[in-house]
């Protein structure tokens, strides 16, 4: 007998300024932020951005000091895959780029969930891939 995962539901990351992370994720990457409000009067830990319905991603204060902008902080997480459609792609490498996130690696052919598909790698704020 085994677990039957379904599908993701969240990932946590450790971020050193919530503030910088949560600019870059909603609107670098132009997702919504959620339980911001409450974040911001103390009365939830951390807040969250959510990718679609059902998947979020929490943004949660580091109690360790991470490293310098532009080196991949090697910590729990190796890194993380956000989907966009293959007519957004080109312009998601537009706006990281106006934003000036330098890319790491990519395009890219990878395999994924969804099985074959191009790949670009860039950092977060605190590092994460």
């Amino acid at each position: 007998m085994s677990i039957k995962i379904s599908e993701l539901d969240h990932i946590v990351l450790n971020v050193s300024d919530i503030h910088r992370s949560l600019d870059f994720y909603t609107r670098v990457l132009g997702l919504s932020g959620e339980r911001v409000e409450e974040f911001k009067a103390g009365t939830v830990g951390f807040p969250s951005v959510r990718i679609n319905p059902r998947t979020i991603i929490d943004l949660f204060p580091a109690k360790r000091v991470t490293p310098g902008s532009g080196e991949k902080y090697n910590g729990n997480l190796n890194h993380f895959c956000l989907v966009v459609s293959a007519d957004d792609f080109a312009g998601a490498i537009d706006c990281l780029r106006e934003n000036q996130i330098a890319l790491r690696e990519g395009p890219v052919s990878r395999w994924g969930a969804q099985g074959k598909a191009t790949s670009v790698y860039f950092l977060d704020p605190d590092g994460n891939e």
